[in-house]
């Protein structure tokens, strides 16, 4: 079950634990995509918290938002680029995709395998993905007050298992979200400090969410092909006997 937009954007631009739960999201993406110069850059679910850093030299940024959440314009200032799309059939062409980032979109669809069916078709030749879900065994996942504590949390083991089922080979995996999810003044002055020292443990010890990033596979045909049997032409039929 998706969350409601409202809520989303309620907690990652109006609560100090949301901005600072952006801020390491968006912290982690940036150590593996440092830039998108002239590529297209797409966020489906809740990714618009993330896209910001491209704005300026990707050719193009897309923020897909599904239908059941709900949409906002995004971003705040600037020309919209935020689009309200059905959840496995998004408005973009096969294959062009450079640069792509879920949050909040795959642990709370209802259609995972289609919906990684259709991060598939739109991931262009070299494109890459980054799968942004709660972390099973972290703390974020047992709090509903954080969107992360909705839908089905994962660990490394499932996500990548269920990524090589849909043709995705998983290059590496993050942590992220280090901080105890509390509002509270001791935890939050707290945060970065438990951020810096949570990178330096095992992801799925200490992180309240995980990434993955992954490449598309395009896989050959397996065996032996055998050439098709050629079908020889049907040639008119003669008599049997002369007519009368």
């Amino acid at each position: 079950m998706h969350l409601d937009v409202q809520d989303l954007r309620n907690f990652y631009y109006r609560s100090a634990l949301g901005r600072a739960a952006q801020m390491s999201l968006r912290s982690r993406m940036m150590e593996i995509w440092p830039e998108a110069k002239g590529q297209t850059v797409v966020g489906f679910g809740f990714a618009a918290p993330l896209l910001r850093p491209y704005l300026k030299d990707a050719r193009r940024v897309m923020a897909l938002m599904p239908g059941p959440q709900g949409v906002m314009p995004w971003p705040s200032g600037l020309p919209n680029v935020s689009v309200l799309t059905e959840e496995v059939a998004w408005p973009i062409e096969t294959g062009h995709v450079d640069k792509l980032v879920l949050l909040h979109g795959l642990e709370t669809s209802e259609r995972v395998s289609d919906l990684l069916e259709e991060c598939w078709r739109v991931l262009g030749p070299g494109g890459r993905a980054l799968f942004i879900v709660p972390n099973r065994a972290g703390l974020w996942a047992r709090r509903d007050r954080t969107p992360f504590g909705y839908g089905r949390p994962y660990s490394t083991s499932q996500l990548e298992t269920q990524l090589r089922k849909h043709q995705f080979l998983p290059e590496r995996h993050l942590g992220a979200l280090y901080q105890v999810p509390s509002s509270q003044r001791l935890w939050m002055k707290s945060g970065a400090a438990l951020e810096k020292i949570g990178r330096r443990m095992p992801t799925f010890i200490a992180s309240g969410a995980f990434m993955v990033e992954a490449t598309k596979l395009v896989y050959p045909p397996k065996g032996k092909v055998e050439p098709k049997r050629r079908v020889a032409p049907v040639g008119v039929l003669k008599p049997a006997a002369k007519p009368v």
